[in-house]
């Protein structure tokens, strides 16, 4: 019980990141002991069944009254090491890119990106025809889309960031992402299809969304805001109160000061790494009010 009031509380007070993370580890998880459960009832169509209800069905009849799947299928892995390579990759450069874009928008360039992944793997079933005879039997799942979706955006919008990895020492990230998107999406085709084609639709998103990000739009706004409306409804209406501000003290002051300070210097030091634009909206107005006070 403790463990779990220790995650649970991990959970509310972490990342936007971590969120997603422990999201995908759950679902896998309770799928794990679905599979236990089928094998001790003898009951292996249950977990057919549950697979049918959370991945994405390249049949449009299908999906048609399964709509969930579109977002389902994004959290769902049955394979323990495609769970691992997913949470790996996400972790590194959702790292990065909470660093650029700030952390409320990673779980809506998740969501569109493993969206856009669905969508071209479903349609991209129904339009070829190497792939007529899996229509009825193919499904997809797993994180890699969405995640491609954050590889790629961070890499478009930061190309020059470096990273040090073992062996080869400084890399560009866009060296690593273009490495991550031909060997996981490119590479064999003939293997795992389906997964490949929506690999390619998140990679799509991402560009899109970073060069989109860069001229001052942000396609996801209108999913952020539908995100913060139903964020509100768990949300606890807190009971009014009236308090009396207190005025700091020299320690305050000087603690409000120094976190102030801390912020300008990663702001400088992100514009020494990728340039000013590499800023957000909010870090630039920060910059500017910093400078409007020296003035």
């Amino acid at each position: 019980m403790k463990i779990a009031t220790t995650l649970k509380e991990q959970f509310k007070k972490g990342s936007n990141l971590l969120k997603l993370i422990y999201i995908n580890s759950a679902l896998f998880l309770l799928f794990a002991l679905l599979k236990i459960v089928t094998v001790l009832f003898n009951t292996p169509d249950l977990e057919t069944v549950m697979l049918g209800y959370l991945a994405t069905p390249a049949s449009p009849s299908t999906l048609l009254v399964r709509p969930w799947t579109l977002i389902t299928y994004m959290f769902l892995h049955t394979d323990f090491f495609h769970l691992l390579f997913n949470m790996l990759w996400l972790w590194w450069f959702g790292k990065i890119f909470t660093d650029y874009f700030n952390q409320k928008r990673i779980i809506p360039v998740y969501l569109a990106g493993g969206l856009a992944g669905s969508l071209l793997y479903v349609i991209s079933f129904n339009l070829f025809p190497g792939f007529s005879g899996f229509v009825d039997i193919s499904v997809a799942l797993g994180a890699s889309a969405a995640v491609m979706a954050i590889v790629v955006a961070t890499a478009v919008y930061v190309p020059d960031y470096t990273i040090y990895l073992l062996f080869l020492g400084p890399v560009k990230i866009k060296w690593v992402a273009l490495a991550i998107f031909l060997l996981t999406s490119l590479v064999d085709f003939s293997v795992n299809s389906g997964g490949k084609i929506a690999h390619i639709g998140g990679a799509a998103f991402g560009y899109l969304y970073a060069v989109s990000y860069r001229n001052g739009k942000d396609l996801t706004k209108g999913l952020n805001r539908i995100l913060d409306s139903v964020a509100t409804w768990f949300k606890p209406r807190p009971n009014m109160t009236v308090t009396y501000k207190k005025p700091m003290s020299d320690y305050e002051y000087n603690k409000t000061r120094a976190g102030h300070q801390e912020k300008i210097n990663k702001i400088l030091e992100k514009i020494s790494r990728g340039g000013y634009d590499s800023l957000t909206r909010e870090e630039k107005e920060i910059l500017f009010s910093e400078s409007q006070k020296k003035n």
